[in-house]
């Protein structure tokens, strides 16, 4: 990992090709750790489990439904009117600059377009 390399998680509701958005960052799917399919607080225990600083997500939801005083990661949610790549990617430099502020605090942070 480079320095300042964040280890991301991308939630099976998002294209996997967005991965490719963050060259600078250790990025992996659901789909790539076989974790398709598992409940949203067993993932974020697991994504602890293994190192993860933050995940991805387009669940405009689980912000609301897991207590993240439990939880030390950081929450990426996407806001964008469809779970696209094409669309996505608009948000992508927004999130890089986050990830480079070092500032990750656990808990939800929502990402929309401007």
């Amino acid at each position: 990992m480079q320095p300042n390399s964040v280890r991301l998680l991308l939630d099976e509701n998002l294209p996997k090709r967005l991965k490719q958005d963050f060259p600078a960052h250790e990025i992996f799917t659901v789909r790539d750790k076989l974790w398709n399919g598992i409940n949203n607080g067993e993932l974020l225990k697991l994504m602890l489990a293994e190192g993860f600083h933050a995940l991805l997500t387009f669940d405009k939801n689980l912000q609301h439904q897991q207590n993240f005083g439990r939880y030390t990661l950081t929450v990426l949610v996407l806001n964008a009117p469809i779970n696209t790549y094409a669309e996505l990617t608009k948000l992508s430099s927004q999130i890089n600059a986050f990830l480079a502020t070092g500032l990750l605090s656990p808990g939800p942070v929502v990402i929309k377009t401007a």
